[in-house]
């Protein structure tokens, strides 16, 4: 049968498959969908989740309250919804230029862990998409590796998503080489986050530690009212 406890069995079994022997996570892609389906992969023992939408989020955790869940926020990160990021995520995955570096470190509550942090790349250099250049994720993680109340963890991409298999290996591969880069910088950098429903197999082959999986573990997402 076709459910979601079956579909997070499987996709399990797969990842474990791919990778060999080698630590590898899985984010599940929540955005889109009801809390329910959050708490019943959380019975299951998922516990990262990742959202697109701070507000929706916030929805979502205060329905879940109560749960043992990691947050990720994995879409665009607004200067104005910082504030929010820092407070109510365990990561965001989307940093993307210096501004927004001070502003989380503010904001972070002296309570909390420091807030762990992914410089997203456009590793393709695909106009209007989000994402640093990647000539610039050195200074971008030396300025986060300063802040006190932020650790930075490592590199999230989405490539292009080019019909050509080989393209999306390669761009997985310079992310890797990348990822390689800057861990010999900053030896704490442990996390690269890439691969999605369709193309997670190709970035396993090529070092992803964390893939970002939405429709293929909850099926179709539902129309946004």
């Amino acid at each position: 049968m076709d459910t979601l406890e079956a579909r997070h069995r499987d996709l399990l079994a797969r990842l474990a498959a791919a990778a060999g022997g080698r630590p590898l996570g899985l984010l599940a892609v929540s955005k889109s969908q009801p809390a329910e389906a959050v708490r019943t992969l959380a019975r299951l023992g998922q516990r990262a989740f990742g959202e697109n939408y701070v507000q929706e989020a916030r929805a979502k955790q205060r329905e879940l309250a109560g749960l043992a869940l990691e947050w990720h926020l994995i879409g665009p990160l607004q200067s104005n919804k910082c504030r929010e990021a820092a407070r109510h995520f365990d990561w965001v995955q989307s940093i993307d230029r210096p501004k927004l570096l001070p502003l989380l470190d503010r904001e972070r509550p002296a309570d909390a862990p420091p807030l762990n942090l992914l410089l997203q790349v456009n590793i393709d250099g695909e106009a209007g998409k989000a994402g640093c250049a990647p000539e610039a994720v050195m200074v971008l993680a030396d300025q986060a590796a300063a802040l006190p109340r932020l650790r930075l963890r490592g590199l999230m991409a989405i490539p292009e998503p080019h019909p050509d298999p080989a393209r999306r290996r390669d761009a997985f591969a310079r992310m890797k080489a990348l990822f390689d880069d800057l861990h010999a910088r900053h030896p704490g950098v442990d996390t690269l986050s890439m691969g999605m429903s369709e193309d997670w197999p190709l970035a396993v082959a090529e070092g992803a530690t964390l893939v970002r999986v939405g429709s293929a573990l909850f099926g179709p997402r539902p129309p946004r009212a």
